[in-house]
């Protein structure tokens, strides 16, 4: 059945639209931190459908709240008043950390980059955007025009000039030899350098936590430095919370709160988690930014009830249960024990991140030379083994992405944790 639905696939869809494993898995159903596939095999999920879902499969709470409300009406667009929109705007607005916030809902995290940077530009006046080496914003034309990925950016035309700022991979690149405080002050100089040899930016936008880049971030502090030298210059500060928010990292409800002392972006991004499956994306701004648009505008799928039913129960979920702090507890339990195993396998050159959000870089044993090889050869043998793990890294895809349902037991984290030493190990 697989091998016939894969057939199809390939003869309808495009080409360039990835499928995981030589042999194409097709998940049917799941729940909490499992799910089973068309053959009836039960895995561990620690990829989330890419970092979606955030809570739970199929949590109770908002399969009742998508239950009851598409009973009564799913959806009527932005042209009229709608409750459930109202209210999640009102939670988001609230654990923000944005004064005066306004929140416009969309329906994925590249349309959320997409109206960012249309309220950046316009807000400004200028087409001109910062962005960091290795990032990923999403697949729209303007999108992609900002990222700094080649492995996901298919043109080089955009409607946008983009001018790249080193900061983003703490382990490489030209100041990877420099301790922290000398490296956020080595960005920093570079980032000052680059603004006195262009027009004005509309703002910088940055991943907390680079996602597809393969779960790579800077020292704690560095936004904080870059956007003392942006709000010199009145450039705007764009958090990309796509992946980052929500508590995923475990220290901060926000990534963007390791690099707070210079106070909140000026826009924030989210996407992904906040939907537990749902479509939901949308931007936080300050009221004077995302008023600043002095033409019409709606969005016919962004904020329908259903969805809106889905994230606000969601959302209700992960505060009450206290996500963010099981995943700073799990999530350092397996950092702690991933790292224990790195140090017995030559082909692990680091694991990194925080929170729940880990990603293990695979290189060539004694070389900093990418190893995609080994990264395909491990995600196949850690799904024979019953556990789902994803890949990125903006160095040839290296990079094993481990981003589980942040409801993680220490059960579950000791069992994946041994399926993929397991893995490692058959290199």
């Amino acid at each position: 059945m697989t091998k016939d639905l894969y057939a199809r696939h390939r003869s309808v869809l495009p080409d360039w639209l990835a499928l995981y494993y030589e042999d194409p898995l097709e998940i049917t159903h799941g729940e909490g931190r499992h799910v089973w596939d068309s053959a009836g095999n039960k895995y561990l999920d620690f990829f989330g459908g890419i970092l979606t879902t955030m809570t739970a499969h199929a949590l109770p709470e908002v399969t009742k709240a998508v239950s009851e409300q598409a009973g009564r009406i799913i959806h009527s667009s932005t042209l009229y008043l709608n409750r459930p929109m109202v209210e999640l705007a009102e939670r988001i607005a609230h654990v923000s950390g944005i004064p005066d916030a306004r929140v416009f809902f969309t329906t994925s995290g590249t349309e959320a980059n997409d109206t960012a940077l249309l309220l950046a530009t316009a807000h400004r006046r200028s087409n001109t955007i910062l962005a960091m080496r290795n990032s990923y914003h999403g697949r729209s034309f303007s999108s992609v025009g900002i990222t700094g990925n080649r492995g996901w950016s298919p043109t080089s035309l955009s409607p946008l000039q983009t001018l790249y700022v080193h900061g983003g991979v703490r382990t490489r690149g030209p100041y990877a030899h420099l301790g922290d405080r000398d490296f956020i002050d080595a960005c920093v100089a570079d980032l000052t350098d680059l603004l006195g040899h262009t027009r004005p930016p509309a703002a910088l936008i940055a991943e907390p936590v680079q996602g597809v880049g393969g779960f790579t971030s800077p020292p704690d502090g560095l936004y904080a430095a870059f956007r003392e030298v942006l709000h010199e210059r009145g450039i705007l500060w764009i958090a990309d919370e796509v992946q980052t928010g929500w508590g995923r990292t475990g220290d901060h409800f926000w990534g963007w709160q390791a690099h707070g002392r210079s106070g909140p972006p000026d826009i924030v991004t989210f996407a992904k988690g906040i939907g537990n499956g749902m479509s939901v994306g949308g931007v936080i701004a300050r009221a004077e930014i995302m008023n600043c648009l002095d033409a019409n505008s709606i969005s016919t799928f962004g904020g329908t009830q259903v969805t809106m039913a889905a994230g606000l129960a969601n959302l209700n979920h992960l505060l009450e249960h206290d996500l963010q702090g099981n995943a700073r507890r799990v999530g350092g339990l397996l950092i702690e024990r991933l790292r224990a195993v790195a140090a017995q396998v030559p082909h692990v050159r680091e694991v990194r991140g925080r929170g729940l959000m880990i990603g293990v870089e695979l290189t060539r044993p004694g070389t900093d030379e990418a190893a995609p090889e080994a990264a395909s050869a491990v995600l196949e043998e850690a799904r024979a083994g019953g556990l789902l793990v994803g890949k990125g890294g903006g160095h040839s895809t290296s990079v094993l992405r481990i981003a589980p349902p942040m409801s993680l037991t220490v059960a579950e984290a000791d069992e994946g944790a041994a399926i993929l030493e397991r893995a490692l190990r058959s290199i």
